[in-house]
Formats: structure tokens, sequence, C-alpha cells
């Protein structure tokens, strides 16, 4: 049984179509690659996905792990195990990164998190990304350089342990170190973890240290062709305008 099983989605933003029948299936395991031109509706699939109340669902069905989640809010989807990271994450004063992440753990199981064995566990994943141990303290993403920001996307990715990850632009604004880092996190996210994920990128930089099993293009709101990891290659090498023409 197919992980997460979108069939025939159509999405609207403030009275437009964005997404005109998408149809996308992820097994346990898969990384699928999703590319497209400015504008084509990628971040609006992560955020039908994930159940954005700005994205309106006008027909079609999200089953995950054989239940509908089309009509379902954020937070179940999110303790379904759901996981979206932002292409610009937000910063939220107050909050810190430990706690944060604390917190949503505890949402997510509905259990107390045992603090010692959670401090041990984020020591371990900040030293993989290469964060310092002060960021735990800081308050989430305020003051934080982009790389930072995205590698703490990466850092809740690695703690919260989803069933099926969303990676929305997480290459973007990135140095090459940056990107080698969060691409380690990535990697970590696999090893450990039998979920599904889906990266969407209209960069290929993030995709070279990994495994791509398939690779879709949207264009105008519609998947218009699926392959392997060679046609990442290919649209690297020849862009988009054969499919957008």
């Amino acid at each position: 049984m197919a992980l997460l099983d979108i069939q025939n989605l159509f999405v609207n933003v403030e009275e437009k179509q964005v997404l005109n029948g998408v149809n996308l299936s992820i097994n346990p395991g898969e990384t699928h690659v999703l590319m497209g031109p400015n504008g084509a509706g990628k971040s609006t699939l992560g955020n039908a996905i994930m159940g954005n109340p700005v994205y309106s669902i006008t027909d079609g069905k999200i089953i995950f792990d054989g239940k509908d989640l089309t009509e379902e809010k954020t937070d179940v989807r999110a303790k379904a195990g759901l996981f979206l990271s932002f292409q610009n994450p937000l910063e939220v004063p107050g909050i810190s990164v430990e706690s944060f992440i604390r917190s949503a753990l505890q949402q997510k199981t509905g259990e107390k998190v045992k603090l010692f064995q959670f401090q041990k566990e984020l020591k371990k994943c900040m030293e993989l990304l290469s964060m310092d141990e002060s960021y735990a303290k800081r308050d989430l993403n305020v003051g934080f350089s982009g790389g930072e920001r995205k590698k703490s996307e990466i850092l809740q990715l690695l703690m919260l342990k989803p069933r099926l990850a969303i990676l929305d632009e997480t290459d973007s604004g990135l140095d090459v170190d940056a990107v080698r880092t969060v691409s380690k996190g990535i990697e970590e996210y696999r090893k450990t973890q039998n979920g599904g994920l889906l990266i969407i990128t209209h960069s290929t930089k993030i995709l070279e240290s990994l495994k791509v099993d398939f690779a879709h293009i949207l264009v105008k709101g519609k998947i218009v062709k699926t392959g392997d990891a060679s046609l990442v290659k290919e649209i690297n090498e020849n862009g988009f305008d054969s499919y957008i023409n």
C-alpha cells in the first residue's frame, strides 16, 4: 500500500486554480523529486498535502497511510506523520529551538518527553548538522542566517522522525558547504527511517548526494512527465522549455 496517494487533486489559491488534477503515489522508503519552472504549483502541492488553509482543495483526495486526510486540519496530519520544511522558515520569538522541538514531539506522541534522552538525541543531531549547541537555547530562527534556518528545519526532521517528509526548496540560497551539510541530514533521515521523501526544487544541488527513485515535472499545475533519476540530469542539462511548450 502506498504511504501517500494523491488522487486527481485540484487546488485553488484565492479563487485562482493552481493545481489541475495532480496524481502522485509515494511508497515507504522512496525519494521523489518534484521539479518545474517558477509558478508551476510545486509549493502549492506541498502546502495542500500539509493542510495549509490558504490552499483550498476543490476536488480530489489525499490518502496517507490508508486514511483520507483531505479534510483534516494540519495538526492531525502532523500527528499522522507528515512533515513540511518551509522554503522561508519563519522566526518564532519567545520559544527556543529545544523547547519548540520538545513540544512538537509531545504533541505528536501524546507522551511526556524524557528530558535526558531528548537532550542527548538533540546534541547528536546538532553535531551531525555542524550546529553549535548554543543554538538549542536560542529563539527559533530569530537572527538565524538562511543556512542556519535550513539546518534548523532538518534538525526538526531528524528529531520528529515523520513517516513522510516534504522538503520545499531546502537548498534555496545555501552555499556549497551548507548544501552538503543539509544533504547529510537528509541522508541520515533516509537511513534511520523507512519514510518517504518528496523533495521540491528547481535546482539540483541538493540531489547530488542523494539516491533519487522517481522524478516528476510539474508544469501549469499538472505533472507532465515522471521518470527515474536520469530525468533530473536531463532537466539540469536542457531545462524545462520543451515541457512548457
